[in-house]
C-alpha cells in the first residue's frame, strides 16, 4: 500500500473514522429531527422542508410495507430528478428494502431483465415513463405501479418551467393492472414498522453499463453505502446550513444519488433539483438560489461556458464545484477557474464503489488527476496479465480495497470472482481502468483496459488524446475512437462538434493543429465534425457507440 499521499492529507482530516454501521434511512430522520423548518428540496418554484420530506418518506414507506414489501425486497425506482425521487428512494430504504436505482433512458426489454434479475415485484416511475413499465404488470412480473407525476411538486406559473415533455403528465394517467398515482399512496397515510434493516443488509443495487451482454447489478449495503455519505461529507465540509447544492447529476447514478442527494440530505442542506440538464436553466437557478455547491461532470461543465450570456449571471455564491466521469480538459479547467475563481475538484468512482475512493485534497489539487485515496482506501497499480504490483509512473490496471466496494454481482458468482483478487490478506477489485499514480501519491486515468487503441503497436489512450484536443480554439467537444487500417491495423478517428461561429474550420487544419500538440501516432488521422455526441443520461459521452458504429460501417464481406 502506497502512502505517499499522506503528506497531502486534508487539513484536520482523520485518516480513517468508524463509519455508520445502520441504515440511510436514518440520516434523513435525524436531520428533518435537526431542522425541520430547513428546506430540503427546491424544484420549479415548490419547496419542501426537511419535516415534510420525512413525513411523505414514512407515509410511502408505510404504504409499501402494507402492500406486501419485506425487509431485503427489491423495489424498481424508474424517474427522472424530481422531488418524488428523493421521497421514494428514502422510502424504500426506510421500509427496509433495496433501490434498484433504473436509467429512465432505459425501455421495456430492459426494464423486463432488471425486474426478472431482481425479482422486484413493485415500481416506482415517472408517468411520463408509465408505457414502458405497464406492460411488465400485465405480464405479471409486477404487483404494483406508483405512478407519479413531476408537476405535482412544482409551481405551474414558475419563470423556469418544467421541461416541455414533463409537462403535460398528471397522475390521472396512473391506471391500468395494479397502478396507483403516487400522491394517492402518499394520501393513504400509513405509517411504517421499526427499522430493522442492519449494516450488511441490502440497500442499493446499481446496475454498471459492462462492456457486453445484459448488465450486472452491483450488490451494496447499507455499510458500503454510507462509507461514501459520511467519507464524502468529510472529505470536502460543508456543514453550514446555508449551503445550497445544484443537483444536476441523475439520482439514478451513484454520483448523483450521493453527491447530489445524500450527502446533502446528511448535511441537512438545501438541493435545487434539475430534472434535465439545461446549461441556461443552471446558470438562472445559481444566481436565484445562491448556489453554493455544484457537482457536475466535464460534459456540463464545457457547455455551461458556451451559454451566449454568461456574463449575466451571477456565480459568485459558488464556494466548490467538482465532478468526475471523464478528466477535465485542461482549458476548460482553466476557464472555470477564471470565471468562478475555483479549482475543479476531480475525483474517481464507479458504481461497483458507490461513488469516490479517489478525491483530490482540495487545498492541493491537480488537475486531469482522480486524486488520491480517501479514508479506508487502499488503491495500488498492478500489471493486468502478471497481476504483478507497479512502481509509481508504470501504467496499468488500478484495484481497490475499501469499504465502499460492492459485495459482489447480483446473482453473478463466477463473474463476482473474476472482478476480485487477493492481495496481502485482503480482497482487492479489479477496476478495469487504466492509471498510474504518481511520486506523491496522485493517481491518474490512462483510460479503460478495453478502449486502448493499438496503431502499428503504439498504444493510444482516447481519454488523452480527447483532452489535449479540448484545448482547440474551435472545437466544443471530442470523441476519439479507433478505426480499421490496412497499414496499421487501427488508427485514430476524431467525432467533433465546433463551437458556435467557428468559421473555416477544416478536417486538415485541425489534423495539422493536432500534429503540433501531440505525438504523430496518436494524432487523428480522419475528423469528422457533427452536431452533438451521443450521451448517457449520466452525461458521459457514448464513444462505445460511436466505435460500434464505426466498426459496422467499416466492415465488408469476408472474403
Amino acid at each position: 500500500m502506497t502512502t505517499r499521499h499522506h503528506a497531502h492529507w486534508p487539513p484536520g482530516l482523520p485518516m480513517d473514522f468508524p463509519l455508520p454501521q445502520e441504515s440511510v434511512a436514518l440520516n434523513l430522520e435525524r436531520s428533518a429531527a435537526r431542522v425541520p423548518d430547513q428546506t430540503a428540496l427546491s424544484y420549479h418554484g415548490h419547496r419542501l422542508s426537511y419535516a415534510e420530506l420525512n413525513d411523505a418518506v414514512q407515509r410511502l414507506a408505510g404504504w409499501l410495507q402494507a402492500h406486501g414489501v419485506q425487509k431485503g425486497d427489491r423495489v424498481l425506482l424508474y424517474m427522472q430528478n424530481a422531488p418524488q425521487y428523493v421521497i421514494a428512494y428514502y422510502a424504500i430504504l426506510r421500509a427496509d428494502a433495496a433501490v434498484i436505482p433504473v436509467n429512465p433512458m432505459n425501455r421495456q426489454a430492459e426494464l423486463e431483465h432488471l425486474a426478472r434479475d431482481t425479482g422486484a415485484r413493485v415500481a416506482i416511475c415517472g408517468t411520463e415513463l408509465l408505457a414502458h413499465v405497464q406492460p411488465l404488470a400485465e405480464a405479471g412480473l409486477l404487483d404494483h405501479i406508483l405512478a407519479a407525476a413531476y408537476a405535482d411538486m412544482a409551481d405551474p406559473d414558475h419563470d423556469i418551467p418544467l421541461h416541455d415533455t414533463l409537462r403535460g403528465h398528471s397522475d390521472e394517467a396512473a391506471r391500468g393492472p395494479g397502478t396507483l398515482p403516487f400522491r394517492a399512496a402518499l394520501a393513504a397515510d400509513h405509517a411504517p414498522g421499526p427499522i430493522t434493516a442492519g449494516a450488511e443488509d441490502l440497500a442499493v443495487i446499481p446496475y454498471s453499463s459492462g462492456t457486453t451482454g445484459h448488465p450486472k447489478g452491483c450488490v451494496h449495503t447499507h455499510a458500503s453505502v454510507q462509507a461514501t455519505i459520511h467519507g464524502g461529507a468529510a472529505w470536502n465540509p460543508s456543514e453550514e446550513e446555508d449551503e445550497v447544492h445544484l443537483t444536476t447529476l441523475p439520482l439514478f447514478h451513484v454520483t448523483g444519488m450521493q453527491n447530489g442527494m445524500s450527502i446533502p440530505i446528511l448535511n441537512g442542506q438545501e438541493i435545487v433539483l434539475m430534472s434535465r440538464w439545461d446549461r441556461a436553466a443552471a446558470c438562472a437557478l445559481i444566481h436565484r438560489h445562491r448556489v453554493t455547491r455544484w457537482r457536475s461532470i466535464a460534459t456540463m461543465a464545457i457547455d455551461l461556458l458556451q451559454v451566449p450570456n454568461l456574463s449575466d449571471y451571477d456565480l459568485t455564491s459558488l464556494r466548490g464545484i467538482g465532478g468526475g466521469g471523464a478528466a477535465m480538459p485542461e482549458a476548460v479547467a482553466g476557464k472555470l477557474h477564471a470565471l468562478t475563481g475555483l479549482d475543479y475538484i476531480e475525483g474517481y468512482g464507479l458504481s461497483e464503489t458507490m461513488a469516490g475512493t479517489h478525491i483530490n485534497p482540495t487545498h492541493r489539487p491537480k488537475r486531469q488527476c482522480l486524486g488520491i485515496p480517501v479514508m479506508g482506501v487502499d488503491s495500488r497499480v498492478i500489471d493486468p496479465d502478471t497481476l504483478e504490483e507497479l512502481p509509481p509512473g508504470e501504467t496499468g490496471e488500478i484495484i481497490t480495497h475499501a469499504p465502499q466496494v460492492f459485495r459482489g454481482y447480483w446473482n453473478r458468482p463466477e463473474e463476482t470472482a473474476a472482478a476480485f483478487i487477493e492481495r496481502d490478506g485482503k480482497r482487492f477489485f479489479r477496476t478495469g481502468d487504466l492509471g498510474y499514480h504518481d511520486e506523491e501519491g496522485y493517481f491518474f486515468m490512462v483510460d479503460r483496459v478495453k478502449r486502448m487503441i493499438n496503431a502499428s503497436g503504439f498504444k493510444v489512450w482516447p481519454a488523452e488524446v480527447e483532452a489535449l484536443m479540448h484545448g482547440h480554439p474551435d472545437l466544443a467537444e471530442v470523441c476519439i475512437i479507433g478505426t480499421p487500417d490496412p497499414r496499421r491495423g487501427e488508427t485514430v478517428k476524431a467525432l467533433a462538434v465546433p463551437r458556435a461561429g467557428a468559421e473555416g474550420l477544416s478536417e486538415a487544419r485541425v489534423i495539422d493543429w493536432c500534429r503540433s500538440q501531440m505525438a504523430a501516432y496518436k494524432c487523428p488521422k480522419s475528423v469528422d465534425f457533427v452536431d452533438s455526441l451521443p450521451k448517457s443520461a449520466s452525461g458521459k459521452v457514448l464513444w462505445r457507440e460511436l466505435a460500434e458504429k464505426e466498426a459496422r460501417r467499416d466492415s465488408g464481406p469476408v472474403t
